[in-house]
């Protein structure tokens, strides 16, 4: 079995030394902070851009707890945050366990809680972590250095028909049965070992469209190493209880497996007759970032937004 080392992570980043623009902020101000002395949860703090403008719109009664299971992270979101000290704690935790956080933080009900998927920007340049095809760096692609799995190991070591099915359900890459033949002849010979040499193989035998070949690729594995799809069934469902009555819920989501996952969890909500669709606030439909913001902010263009209010 070929494995790629489990290593720490630096906690280098500071909250100045990386540009990070919120998606859809001014959107999720609107609709999900009702109450400014109400309890917030954001579920996904990343680099602290969204908890510091809803923390900047409550009143000194209300508080926010951030939960990231990315020790990075959460040292720079806790450096962007320190102004609010008494009003702001973070937790380090996946939040699909959040109910347990929560309990013991004593730390509800919930006026808002906000979910904001997928990984940050910072985790796309920052080549040492992995995630990116354009930069040369390990196979890692962990959010948490306590995950023992990382996409070496699944690129070098699961069976082709496994990994076809990966990128089938988690890419959906047509050419899912192509892809891993290719890797498992390939790696046979010499393992991978970089990002860039398995894009590149990729590239090598896959038409160029309007996309890398490697996309649907990276995201699989991604997806595959932090159990995303399973993590987000489980926090967005796990979150209800502790909402208030007129809480809100607001789910950010990148791809359609994330948004398909929350339209139907919001659905079902819907039909218990625990939770409304906010009129005005796209209703059943998703909000999506303005033209003004898609001209600022290009890496917003796939963002959709989906939010509930929950009336018992």
């Amino acid at each position: 079995m070929i494995a790629t080392e489990s290593r720490p992570f630096p906690l280098t980043m500071e909250p100045d030394a990386y540009e990070h623009e919120p998606v859809l902020l001014a959107e999720v101000l609107r609709h999900l902070v009702t109450e400014p002395a109400g309890f917030y949860l954001d579920a996904t703090l990343g680099l602290g851009g969204h908890a510091e403008a809803i923390l900047r719109t409550l009143s000194a009664q209300g508080k926010l707890l951030g939960l990231d299971m990315d020790p990075e992270a959460l040292h720079a979101a806790g450096e962007r945050l320190k102004a609010h000290p008494g009003q702001f704690r973070a937790v380090r935790a996946n939040f699909r366990t959040l109910g347990q956080v929560l309990e013991a933080q004593r730390f509800f009900p919930l006026a808002g809680a906000l979910f904001d998927l997928g990984v940050s920007s910072m985790h796309f340049d920052k080549p040492e972590r992995g995630f990116s095809f354009e930069r040369e760096g390990p196979l890692d692609m962990r959010l948490s250095p306590d995950n023992p799995l990382t996409a070496g190991m699944i690129v070098n070591n699961w069976p082709t028909e496994q990994l076809a099915l990966l990128l089938k359900e988690f890419g959906e890459e047509p050419a899912a049965n192509r892809i891993s033949r290719a890797i498992g002849e390939r790696r046979q010979k010499r393992p991978f070992q970089t990002t860039t040499e398995l894009a590149e193989f990729i590239a090598g035998f896959m038409p160029r469209g309007r996309t890398h070949p490697a996309t649907r690729t990276f995201m699989a594995l991604r997806i595959a190493v932090n159990a995303e799809l399973e993590n987000l069934t489980r926090g967005v469902e796990g979150v209800l209880p502790y909402l208030m009555q007129g809480g809100r819920l607001a789910v950010i989501s990148f791809h359609s497996l994330e948004d398909r996952i929350v339209k139907n969890i919001f659905s079902s909500f819907v039909e218990q007759g625990v939770c409304r669709y906010l009129e005005g606030a796209g209703g059943k439909s998703a909000i999506t970032p303005s033209a003004e913001e898609l001209a600022r902010n290009p890496r917003s263009r796939s963002a959709k937004l989906r939010i509930v209010e929950k009336l018992q």
